[in-house]
């Protein structure tokens, strides 16, 4: 080993190596590719520090002077970031290592100028360092060794494009060394394909958990989640805890509920800056705060001080997630706690996460409120305070405190005092207690029904189960096994239960509908059909009783082209329906007699034929015929001639009649055209007349002329018939 790399570790009191530090600095490996997978808290940093030093130094004592970087980290949090760079530090600082950090959320100018004046070693996370490789501030043409830690993390965060581009910018002769607690098959993909015969070191013991690690499912009933939690910060009372939950929802209302009891705690999630993260970090290590409740990622990889209980709030979704977690106590040696909140709901889904992760837990319940104040008397009576001789001043209080009050009263007020500074257990409700299913009895004696219902008929025990109860007046402990076969369906009933059934059923044994039952005799063995002996394979399918029907040759498309009308040839003008001759006018006034009365209108000059032969269409439909336009698309409500042609006078018309109250009938044909359905309905009403604009808009304004729309104001003269609505 490098002399300056010992003294820095004799300097911290490091007398001997870990296991994965051992293997990763073996001389045998000093210029090989590595896939290191160890345990949490294995001293995997110094390790990889070690392992890259003999790349960056060679044969020399100290480095160069800073230029562009050698070795390049990258880790997935900030966090962890800034622990490597920590760690780097102190491990290069005799060799006169420069460490520089690029991480998001710090200045990148100070970055990016802390990189103009050189560093040996960069740390960052892929982020940050894919944006300076892109904008020229990072120099990767004289990496000598890349090296990724907690590569799965990183993959799992979506990181694999920035890992990419990264190892596919530094130079092709690089070492490339990968560290992680797992090595899935994306890591192994990842490492076939950037790394040059990686060879592959482990430290974990297949089928063995961590040795210094206790774990511990705490059953708690649904609604003492978080008093058990509470409670165990203080049956423990641990230095550091940490406490995990899934979502930044739940960090923010454990912090809260937590700090609402007087314990020092802090948070630890995505959505904080990297100032707020930097400070509820410095306040952990410093002792200010001694409770973090943290999010999976935000957490993951941090090395806290005298870290010795883990709380899982809400349970990891993998084994991973359970392991990262736990391992954050247990480091370098220490002994920790990782306790598992387990409500009953989710007891089966525990049971299930630690039998995948071979995980053996201790089950138990959460500390009481007794036993936590009798652990503050304990806790008391041993502080070494007792021990300590009293100053003069101390002397002479205690002395005036035992004239004025006695002894029993000061132990009291002691213990109150000491209590006052604590945070109050919760009480607890009672933790449901966790028995094993007993072993089902036997089933018998029974006999055997077969029901008229198969496969055939998609029959399913779970609604055959509640028929049979329903029908035969059974109970369900009194039905054993279903079997349900391609034709029928074979129960099994209680044998005094039987004779019940074959009563309620009758001669004609019907269960329900057309579901029938019957008893048969025999077992279930006797009525499945035989097994195909091995290597004979399926027997032949059964013949259908008559031959299937040949199928219907699709109709034959003819293929002769559809004719098209000549461009030529226009389309008759469809004529317009006659309108129905008015009814008798009412008697005119004598001045109407003497003036005539003219059409507001004047047709247009010619035989009328002119609008009906203007023009075609795109699809040879005449655009000036409006008669035949209203005819297809139906009555308008206002039909006004254009600007320059007029509209063609129907001699058949009527002429517009003098009387209002004859101007509806007049304009409406007797006969109804709304369609059958509201002639039907007219019929039945006996209605034989509607009010105009009532029902159908589209009828509401045909008028025999095209003039100006009139509008009454008032009663009009001549007749009783209510005026129109005004626009």
């Amino acid at each position: 080993m490098i002399p300056t790399l010992s003294e820095a570790l004799a300097e911290r009191g490091f007398d001997t190596l870990t296991e994965v530090q051992q293997a990763v600095t073996a001389a045998e490996l000093a210029e090989a590719d590595l896939l290191v997978s160890a345990q949490t808290g294995s001293g995997k940093t110094v390790g990889f520090g070690l392992a890259i030093a003999p790349t960056l130094m060679g044969d020399e004592v100290r480095l160069g002077l800073p230029g562009a970087p050698l070795a390049l980290i990258v880790a997935p949090t900030r966090e962890l970031a800034l622990q490597v760079q920590r760690e780097l530090a102190w491990l290069y600082a005799r060799a006169g290592a420069r460490v520089v950090s690029c991480i998001g959320g710090m200045d990148a100018r100070e970055e990016r100028r802390a990189l103009e004046r050189g560093a040996h070693i960069v740390v960052g996370t892929p982020g940050r360092l894919r944006d300076h490789i892109t904008r020229g501030s990072l120099d990767l043409s004289a990496i000598r060794a890349v090296v990724l830690d907690e590569a799965d993390e990183m993959l799992d965060l979506g990181f694999r494009e920035d890992l990419e581009f990264m190892l596919g910018e530094a130079p092709a002769e690089r070492r490339t060394l990968m560290f992680s607690a797992t090595v899935s098959p994306a890591i192994a993909d990842l490492a076939k394909a950037y790394q040059r015969d990686a060879v592959r070191v482990t430290t974990l013991s297949r089928g063995t958990q961590h040795t210094d690690i206790a774990y511990q499912v705490v059953q708690v009933a649904a609604a003492d989640s978080d008093h058990a939690i509470i409670n165990l910060l203080r049956f423990h009372d641990a230095p550091t805890a940490i406490v995990f939950a899934n979502t930044r929802a739940a960090v923010a209302r454990l912090a809260a509920r937590l700090a609402n009891r007087g314990l020092p705690v802090v948070s630890l999630s995505g959505e904080l800056s990297q100032d707020e993260r930097s400070h509820a970090l410095q306040a952990l290590r410093d002792g200010r705060a001694r409770v973090c409740v943290a999010t999976d990622v935000a957490a993951r990889g941090i090395d806290l001080p005298n870290l010795d209980l883990v709380i899982h709030a809400d349970l990891p979704t993998n084994t991973e997630a359970l392991l990262h977690r736990s391992g954050r106590t247990g480091r370098a040696g220490r002994k920790g706690i990782s306790a598992l909140i387990v409500p009953d709901r989710v007891t089966a889904k525990a049971t299930r996460l630690l039998k995948w992760a071979k995980i053996e837990a201790e089950w138990t319940a959460a500390p009481s409120r007794e036993e936590i104040l009798a652990l503050d008397e304990t806790r008391l009576l041993a502080d070494p305070v007792w021990e300590d001789a009293p100053s003069e001043a101390e002397a002479a209080f205690s002395a005036r405190l035992l004239a004025e009050h006695g002894p029993e009263q000061i132990a009291a007020a002691c213990l109150r005092l000491y209590r006052a500074g604590l945070s109050a257990p919760e009480e607890l409700n009672a933790a449901p207690a966790r028995t094993e299913r007993a072993e089902r009895a036997p089933f018998g004696p029974s006999a055997w029904f077969e029901l008229s219902i198969g496969q055939n008929r998609r029959a399913e025990a779970r609604w055959i189960l509640p028929l049979l109860c329903r029908a035969g007046d059974l109970d369900k402990t009194q039905i054993g096994r279903i079997r349900i076969l391609p034709e029928t369906t074979l129960v099994e009933i209680a044998e005094p239960a039987a004779p019940g059934l074959i009563d309620r059923l009758g001669p004609a044994g019907i269960l329900e509908e057309d579901i029938t039952a019957r008893q048969v005799e025999g077992t279930v063995e006797d009525m499945r059909p035989p097994r195909p002996a091995p290597g004979q394979g399926r027997p032949p399918r059964k013949e259908a009783s008559a031959p299937r029907p040949p199928r219907k040759a699709p109709a034959p498309v003819s293929a002769a082209p559809r004719p098209v009308r000549a461009a030529a040839e226009a389309p008759k003008p469809v004529a317009a329906a006659p309108r129905p001759a008015a009814p008798p006018a009412a008697p005119a006034r004598a001045t109407d007699d003497a003036k005539p009365r003219k059409p507001r209108h004047a047709a247009p000059k010619g035989d009328g034929s002119r609008a009906a032969t203007r023009g075609t269409g795109p699809k040879g439909a005449p655009t000036g015929d409006r008669a035949g336009s209203r005819s297809q698309h139906g009555p308008k409500r206002m039909d006004r001639p254009g600007p320059k042609a007029g509209r063609a006078k129907d001699d058949a018309a009527p002429s517009k009649p003098r009387n209002p109250t004859q101007k509806w009938d007049a304009a409406r044909p007797k006969s109804d055209t709304r369609g059958p359905e509201r002639a039907e309905r007219k019929e039945e009403t006996g209605s034989a007349r509607t009010r105009p604009g009532a029902s159908d808009t589209s009828k509401r304004m045909d008028r025999p002329a095209t003039g100006a729309r009139r509008t009454w104001k008032g009663k009009p003269k001549g007749g009783d018939t209510p005026p129109r609505r005004t626009r």
